[in-house]
C-alpha cells in the first residue's frame, strides 16, 4: 500500500509539471491539474463530531502562533519569505541586509483586531529595501503578512526573482490537507477534497489568472496540530505544499517573476495568513478561519441581504417603466427587500450588451434623465441599488477605449478583447475617478464589478511590449492598483457594497475578501437567453454552498424556482429573486443568519440525484441543519447528528414544517446518538432547527 501511494504521489509530480508546460488559460491544464490532485484525493468523506467548547480558540492556540510569528515574522534570523536578488537569496545571504524589526501597533491601528508591524530589510549592495507589513490576531490565534520590495535608487535594481510571500515549513507533523476546486464553472465548483500531503509538491495555482482549477485556501491538518492558510492574490497565485519529516513545506508567490525594479518602482507579494489550531479535527480550523474572516477581514457593511433583480442583460425596460414597478411592489416584499439588481446592458450597445462594455453611461433611449428619476425613487424607500459594471474591458469605439489611444500602454489588445491595464498608475487613478463619478451620478450603492476573460495573456503580452520584457511586472502592479482602484471607490461613496464577480466565483481570495462578497459565484447557475436552467442546478448549488462555505462565510446565487425544494436549494447569506414572495423571503432570514455563524458538512452528496446531502450552520445556542434528498434516495429516514453543542444542556429540536414536531435531547445524545428524521417527498429539502433550552 506504501509503493501504492508513493507511485501516486510520483504520477501526480509528473502530471503538474505537465500542467505547468501547458497553455494556462486552456481546459487542459485545468483537466490536468484536477486529474493530478484525484489521484491522491477523496472528496466522499465525513468528519467526527466536534462539541462547542473544542471550538473555542484557546490559550495555547494563541500562544502557538504568537511563537511562531516572533520566530518567523518578527525575526532578523530566519523569515518566512524570501527572494533572490542579483542571483542570491535572502535566506541565504542575511548579513547582505540590515534587518530592522519595528514596535508592534495597536490593536485596530491597521486592520480590525489585529496588531501590526513593519520589519525593514535594507540591501547593503543596492539601493533596495523589502518592508513587511505583517499584522497579528492574537484572539483568533491568526496571522498575515505581505512583502513589498522598492528600488530607492537612481538606476535599475538588480533582478528580483523567487519572489515567495511564503517560503517556510508549518510544524504539523504527518498532515493531510482540505482544499476545495475552483469556478469552471461546473456542477462540481467548490467541492471540498482531502489529500494527504504528498513528499513531492503538491502544486495549485490559477488558470490564466483566475481561481479555476482551485481555490487559494487550504486546512492542513496534522499529528501535531494545523493550520488553515490562505493566499491572497487576484491574479496568477501559486501555492505548493510537501510533506517533510517535521511538518508541511509551504510556498505560495505570484508564479511568474523574473525582473529588474526601474528608480523608484515597487511591487508586492500576495498576502499569506496562517490560522493556527490544535486537535485531530479540522472542523475547528475551518471555523478558526471562518471567525477571523468574519470579525477581521470582511467589511463592516457586509451582512446578509435580499435582492430584488428588476433588469438582467436582455431587459429593455425604461426609467418610466422602473418607477411603475418599484411603486407597485407589495409592502410585504418591499420590507424585506434590501437592494434592487440591475445588471448589465444598460449602457448604449449593438448586437449585445458585451459589446458596449467602455460606455460607463446610461442609455438615453431608456433613461432619458438618466437613472437618478428611480434611483432617488429606491433611496427614498430605504433601499440600495445595484448596478453591473466591467471597467477592466473595453470594446472598440467606446469612450474608454478612446480615451485609452491617448496614453500609450493604457489598453492592451489580444485578439478582439482589449484590457483597461490598471497596471498603469495613470489609467488606473483616471478609471478610479471615472467610475466613482458614474457610481455617484447612478446612485449606486451596491457596485457589481465582473470580469469575463482570463488576464494573463495579456499581462505577458504587456511585459513585452510595454515593460521591457520584465516578466510578472504589469501583473504585479495591475493587481496591486486593483486594489487600490477599489479601495477609492469604497471612500469616494459613503456605505458602498462590492459585489466580486468574475465570471461567477473566479476571483475568491482573502484581499478580495477584505473589499467584497460574491453575490454570484458561479456561472453554472446562469440560465441561456431563453430562461432555460440546467437539470441539475439545484443539486449543483446545494454542493456548492456545502463547499464553499469552509472558507467563505457570505456568497449569493438567485432562486431560479419558486417550488419549496427551490428554494431551499439557494438558501445563502446573500439571495437574489426576480419575482420574490414574500413568504419565502421571511420564511429563511432567520437561517441566512445562521450561515455567519459556525459551519459543519454534515453529510457528502455531491450532486447525485440518490445521495442526501446535509450540513448545518449556528452556535452552541441555536442554529439549523438543511438536509436535502434528492429526487432518486429511496431511504426515508435520515439520521441527523449534529456539532458545536455543549454536551450537558438541553436542546428543543423543530421542524420548519412540522408544528408538532417538538423533541427536546441533551447535546451529548444529539452529537452522538442523533435523532431521525423522516422525510417522505423526494426530492425535498428539510429545516432542523435546534435551540437551548
Amino acid at each position: 500500500m506504501i509503493y501504492l501511494k508513493s507511485l501516486l504521489c510520483l504520477i501526480q509530480a509528473l502530471l503538474m509539471m505537465v500542467s505547468s508546460f501547458s497553455v494556462y488559460d486552456s481546459n487542459f491544464k485545468l483537466w490536468v491539474d484536477r486529474g493530478a490532485l484525484a489521484l491522491t484525493s477523496v472528496k466522499d468523506f465525513g468528519f467526527d463530531a466536534a462539541d462547542a467548547d473544542s471550538l473555542i480558540i484557546t490559550d495555547e492556540e494563541k500562544a502557538k502562533c504568537r511563537e511562531w510569528y516572533n520566530t518567523n515574522i518578527l525575526t532578523d534570523t530566519s523569515p518566512a519569505y524570501n527572494f533572490t536578488i542579483g542571483g542570491k537569496s535572502l535566506r541565504k545571504n542575511l548579513q547582505d541586509w540590515d534587518i530592522t524589526v519595528g514596535a508592534e501597533g495597536a490593536e485596530g491601528e491597521k486592520f480590525r483586531h489585529g496588531k501590526t508591524s513593519y520589519i525593514t530589510l535594507a540591501h547593503k549592495e543596492s539601493p533596495v529595501t523589502a518592508t513587511v507589513e505583517a499584522t497579528i490576531y492574537e484572539d483568533y490565534a491568526a496571522c498575515e503578512w505581505t512583502v513589498f520590495i522598492k528600488n530607492n535608487g537612481s538606476e535599475n535594481s538588480p533582478v528580483i526573482k523567487k519572489f515567495h510571500a511564503a517560503d517556510c515549513t508549518l510544524d504539523t507533523g504527518l498532515s493531510q490537507v482540505y482544499f476545495s476546486k475552483g469556478s469552471d464553472p461546473a456542477p462540481d465548483d467548490f467541492e471540498l477534497m482531502k489529500s494527504a500531503v504528498s513528499p513531492a509538491p503538491m502544486i495549485f495555482n490559477s488558470n490564466g489568472g483566475r481561481s479555476e482549477s482551485f481555490l487559494p485556501y487550504f486546512n492542513i491538518k496534522g499529528n501535531r496540530g494545523g493550520v488553515a492558510a490562505t493566499v491572497g492574490w487576484t491574479g496568477q497565485w501559486y501555492a505548493s505544499l510537501s510533506q517533510t519529516l517535521s511538518g508541511v513545506k509551504f510556498k505560495a508567490k505570484q508564479e511568474f517573476f523574473d525582473a529588474y525594479l526601474t528608480p523608484g518602482e515597487e511591487i508586492r507579494s500576495p498576502l499569506v495568513s496562517l490560522s493556527f489550531y490544535d486537535g485531530k479535527n479540522p472542523l475547528k480550523g475551518f471555523n478558526s478561519l471562518r471567525a477571523w474572516e468574519k470579525d477581521c477581514v470582511y467589511p463592516e457593511s457586509i451582512k446578509p441581504l435580499n435582492g430584488y433583480v428588476i433588469a438582467n442583460e436582455f431587459s429593455t425596460l425604461t426609467s418610466d417603466d422602473f418607477i411603475e414597478m418599484i411603486n407597485s411592489i407589495d409592502e410585504d416584499i418591499l420590507d424585506q427587500t434590501d437592494y434592487f439588481w440591475m445588471d448589465a446592458g444598460w449602457y448604449k450597445y449593438d448586437e449585445g450588451w458585451h459589446d458596449g462594455v467602455g460606455n460607463w453611461i446610461p442609455n438615453e433611449e431608456r433613461f432619458p434623465e438618466g437613472m437618478k428619476p428611480f434611483t432617488d425613487l429606491i433611496a427614498e424607500k430605504g433601499k440600495k441599488f445595484l448596478l453591473w459594471y466591467e471597467p477592466e474591458r473595453v470594446r472598440e469605439g467606446t469612450y474608454l477605449y478612446n480615451e485609452g489611444l491617448k496614453h500609450p500602454g493604457w489598453t492592451i489588445q489580444n485578439g478582439d478583447n482589449i484590457m483597461w491595464n490598471l497596471g498603469e498608475d495613470g489609467a488606473c487613478e483616471f478609471l478610479s475617478e471615472y467610475i466613482s463619478a458614474s457610481l455617484i451620478d447612478n446612485g449606486v450603492t451596491m457596485y457589481r464589478q465582473d470580469f469575463n476573460f482570463d488576464p494573463l495573456a495579456y499581462w505577458q503580452k504587456a511585459d513585452e511590449e510595454f515593460y521591457g520584457g520584465r516578466e510578472g511586472i504589469c501583473e504585479n502592479h495591475y493587481v496591486t492598483n486593483l486594489y487600490k482602484y477599489l479601495d477609492y471607490l469604497i471612500r469616494a461613496v459613503d456605505g458602498l457594497i462590492i459585489d466580486n464577480c468574475a465570471s461567477g466565483g473566479k476571483r475568491l481570495d482573502t484581499e478580495m475578501t477584505r473589499r467584497s462578497l460574491p453575490l454570484w459565484r458561479s456561472d453554472y447557475n446562469c440560465g441561456d437567453e431563453n430562461g432555460n436552467i440546467k437539470p441539475d442546478v439545484l443539486e449543483a448549488t446545494q454542493s456548492m454552498t456545502y463547499g464553499l462555505s469552509c472558507w467563505l462565510i457570505y456568497s449569493g446565487t438567485n432562486r431560479m424556482f419558486h417550488s419549496r425544494y427551490a428554494s431551499r436549494s439557494v438558501i445563502l447569506t446573500n439571495q437574489s429573486v426576480y419575482e420574490p414572495s414574500a413568504d419565502e423571503y421571511d420564511a429563511y432570514s432567520e437561517i441566512s443568519e445562521y450561515m455567519t455563524r459556525n459551519y459543519y458538512p454534515l453529510t457528502y452528496g455531491g450532486t447525485k440525484a440518490d445521495r442526501y446531502l446535509a450540513m448545518q450552520f449556528g452556535d452552541r445556542d441555536e442554529g439549523a441543519a438543511l438536509i436535502y434528498k434528492r429526487e432518486k434516495v429511496k431511504d426515508i429516514e435520515y439520521l441527523l447528528r449534529l456539532n458545536g453543542l455543549e454536551a450537558q444542556k438541553n436542546y428543543l429540536i423543530t421542524d420548519f414544517d412540522d408544528p408538532d414536531f417538538r423533541v427536546t435531547m441533551s447535546g451529548d445524545e444529539l452529537m452522538n446518538k442523533g435523532i431521525v428524521i423522516g422525510i417522505n417527498e423526494s426530492p425535498a429539502a428539510a429545516i432542523i432547527r435546534y435551540r437551548a433550552e
